[in-house]
């Protein structure tokens, strides 16, 4: 019976392998982990380890590893299909019915390792023949020892068109085909396709072959430099990681995985000790690949070459992580100098110089900022207004909420900051607050805006953006849109913005200039108007105002909408202003709940200050 990789997958995802293991071992909680004595060999201090996130279990003493079903297998005796069997059972999964076809491809894959092996086997062996010579001495001038070159299965295919089909021939010309070490095509005999170059070997995460790369070491315009297998039933490369089957194990030492752009540099690390090092294969860093790396840490770092195609190939592997982002998940890059790959720094500086860089990487929200601040001019105001929306448009993308908003939140402020830079005061002006001028429409507006409105949430919210107004340029979009939305209360809003456009960080509201800031709205319900809140939170509860004040004209247009449609489809007006209802219900508990943080704001005031003051004058005391 075959059982596609899907189904197995889903079979690990529904089975918590430390339950499955605490039957029959003790282990003990130890982080996000377990840890206990390993089954596999006597040992009085713990070295077994189980990771119900990544799913395996790992002994540092003995090397014993594998996932719940080779669990059931080694630990229980049990066979392949039994140990499926039962652990389906408990999943509550149907196991598939026999397929032929299924069979027949399982069979098919079979055959082709045996075909790559053999292939292995044969590049080996021409290295170190006669014809070999020249792939020796590349080797020689990289400075790769006997060692390093016996690990990773350096070989030699020599230069002719039919020298594997002849070393192969007890395999069929389709299965040499299939494995991709042969080309087919239409009018025209296949023909070998690596020739004349130093062959790599590419394992699975099993550690067996599944196909090649290959360099060439002839001068050759018309032959690219790096030549990978094709996709075939055995190797994906958007799949596949070059060396993940010797950086897992030595991940799980480490902490840390480092990605690379190409094998050589995976080589090169793991010659001078770093053997937690992976590459993609041919192409950009993929989503699959990413999860690979996420399953082995939380944080891989990227070491790509410091010229602009290795920052281009950075990018986008951010790119192509922002929509998977989740908590503790993200990658970590560093910036090599520029024109050096892991190899020449290595060569130039040493071991230390890749220590201390891959001690000190920057953080995805670090480089995508960088890239973009550097990536065009920003001379202008419209060149500025691109920079910001770039960012917007990369945030966009993140799926996670919360992330998204961080992400939004942090990105933001840099570019504020950027933006709108503090202006150096001349000499002895620096205790003058600076009131930036305003037009007479704004501070007529603002006049207007000064005696708030009548409108709790609109006066609480206006409040809140004197108080903090550089919160004003954070949520201006927003802002933006309920001006355009509000008729009555919009032209305050607007006020509020051009006034906070002209605002230097530290000077003060320029609506103090008539006749002292705007009021708070009368008996206050809003936490984020108390001088005794921490900034900070009051900064994030006057950003719940916000989009509190942005949703409810939304809200309000949508039931008047609704309320219209009743004549022309009373059912389905109906049932939308039945969600919209639903909808306005959980908008006024969010507001109430304002209050509730208001009244525990105060009563915590009040409940510091009284261990300040301690007890009144004259009162008694126990």
């Amino acid at each position: 019976m075959a059982l596609s990789p899907q189904w197995l997958d889903e079979l690990r995802s529904r089975v918590t392998l430390s339950g499955v293991i605490m039957r029959t071992t003790k282990l003990q909680r130890a982080g996000r982990e377990w840890k206990a004595c390993c089954p596999f060999h006597n040992e009085k201090t713990p070295s077994f380890t189980v990771s119900d996130e990544k799913g395996f279990y790992h002994c540092f003493g003995c090397g014993a590893h594998g996932d719940v079903i080779r669990w059931m297998t080694d630990q229980r005796g049990l066979s392949f299909m039994d140990a499926v069997k039962e652990l389906a059972a408990e999943a509550g999964l149907e196991v598939p019915a026999p397929d032929p076809r299924a069979a027949q491809r399982a069979e098919e894959r079979a055959g082709l390792h045996d075909v790559t092996q053999a292939a292995q086997d044969w590049f080996s062996a021409n290295l170190v023949g006669p014809g070999g010579a020249k792939a020796r001495e590349y080797l020689q001038s990289r400075g790769f020892n006997a060692r390093t070159v016996e690990r990773f299965g350096f070989g030699f295919a020599p230069n002719e068109r039919q020298a594997l089909k002849a070393a192969l021939s007890r395999f069929e010309e389709k299965l040499l085909i299939e494995a991709g070490l042969r080309i087919s095509v239409e009018e025209r005999d296949p023909y070998d396709r690596f020739r004349g170059r130093l062959m790599l070997p590419i394992h699975d995460a099993r550690g067996r072959v599944i196909a090649f790369g290959g360099r060439i070491l002839e001068a050759d315009i018309n032959a690219p430099k790096y030549l990978n297998s094709p996709d075939t039933p055995l190797f994906d490369k958007g799949r596949t990681l070059y060396n993940l089957h010797r950086a897992g194990p030595a991940s799980r030492q480490t902490g840390r995985m480092i990605v690379v752009e190409g094998y050589m540099d995976v080589i090169a690390l793991a010659a001078h000790g770093f053997e937690d090092a992976v590459a993609p294969l041919g192409t950009a860093l993929t989503e699959r690949q990413i999860e690979l790396l996420w399953r082995m840490v939380e944080t891989p770092i990227l070491c790509f070459d410091g010229d602009a195609a290795g920052q281009r190939a950075a990018m986008r592997a951010i790119e192509r992580a922002l929509p998977l982002l989740r908590p503790a998940h993200s990658l970590a890059i560093v910036r090599l100098p520029t024109g050096l790959d892991p190899d020449d720094l290595l060569r130039a500086k040493g071991k230390g110089a890749i220590e201390k860089l891959l001690a000190e990487p920057a953080s995805l929200l670090d480089t995508l900022w960088e890239f973009e601040r550097a990536a065009q001019p920003l001379n202008t105001p419209e060149d500025k207004a691109g920079l910001k929306q770039r960012l917007v448009d990369h945030v966009e993308k993140i799926e996670h909420p919360d992330i998204r908003a961080l992400y939004k939140r942090e990105l933001l402020e840099r570019f504020s900051a950027f933006a709108f830079p503090r202006r150096e005061r001349t000499r002895g002006d620096w205790r003058k607050p600076v009131v930036p001028r305003l037009s007479p429409e704004a501070a007529r507006r603002l006049r207007g805006a000064r005696d708030g409105s009548r409108d709790q949430l609109v006066s609480a919210v206006i409040a809140g953006l004197v108080r903090f107004p550089e919160e004003a340029l954070r949520h201006a979009e927003q802002l933006g849109r309920f001006a355009q939305m509000d008729a009555k209360s919009g032209p305050l809003v607007d006020a509020i913005l051009e006034a906070v456009e002209m605002l230097e960080p530290g000077e003060i509201f320029p609506i103090s200039s008539f006749d002292g800031p705007v009021a708070p709205p009368d008996n206050t319900r809003f936490a984020f108007l108390s001088e005794g809140i921490d900034p900070q939170d009051a900064r994030e509860q006057l950003a719940e105002a916000v989009a509190l004040l942005v949703e409810r004209p939304a809200l309000e247009a949508a039931l008047s909408a609704a309320t219209a449609r009743f004549e022309v489809d009373p059912e389905g007006a109906f049932a939308e202003q039945q969600r919209l209802l639903k909808r306005k219900l959980e908008f006024e508990r969010r507001l109430g709940q304002m209050a509730s943080r208001r009244a525990a704001s105060a009563a915590q005031t009040d409940s510091t200050r009284r261990r300040e003051t301690g007890p009144a004058n004259g009162a008694e005391t126990d």
